[in-house]
């Protein structure tokens, strides 16, 4: 992997967002984050890579309370039955900074293909000695693939909640010592 030290990388939470976006009564967006998240990215000496991630349902939130009720509940992501949302990565190719992971993204029992665009930050060394990398992903999913097909009609035409969802990373990754 282009300029990426050998070794397993740790995602560090704390200076990450996994984050997503979806339409709302057809004329605006709605962005929320999941506040809790874990990843290992393993490199080996011939640049193979590997990634496996994952994100606690219970952790949406969209800084609206009724909102994340909902969409922790049985209409859309079950957390109560389908704990976490899972990423592995079965291919990772690179074209310079620029990267397509592809993989089996999994929502409510509900395994995908998927890809994630992906730019490559850089690596750099922090003042406190920690190796650290950071990455910027998005992929667009349908909601409906995976199972959350909950909607209401709106008066005017046309429904609450859009099909498509943007899913949108910006991930760093401290090297494990």
């Amino acid at each position: 992997m282009a300029h990426l030290t050998t070794g397993t990388w740790n995602l560090d939470a704390s200076h990450s967002e996994i984050g997503m976006t979806v339409r709302h009564a057809g004329i605006s967006k709605v962005r929320a984050i999941f506040e809790e998240a874990d990843a290992t990215l393993t490199v080996s000496e011939n640049d193979v890579a590997t990634l496996e991630a994952s994100v606690k349902a219970n952790s949406f939130n969209s800084k609206n309370a009724d909102r994340d009720g909902h969409v922790r509940g049985e209409d859309f992501l079950d957390a109560e039955n389908h704990p976490e949302l899972t990423f592995k990565a079965d291919s990772i190719t690179a074209s310079g900074e620029e990267f397509e992971i592809t993989g089996d993204l999994t929502i409510r029992g509900v395994t995908k293909t998927v890809t994630f665009e992906t730019e490559f930050g850089g690596q750099a060394v922090d003042p406190f000695g920690m190796t650290r990398a950071g990455f910027s992903a998005n992929t667009v999913i349908s909601r409906k693939e995976f199972g959350l097909t909950w909607n209401a009609s709106l008066e005017a035409g046309g429904v609450l909640v859009g099909d498509k969802v943007s899913i949108d990373l910006e991930a760093a990754f401290v090297l494990a010592q």
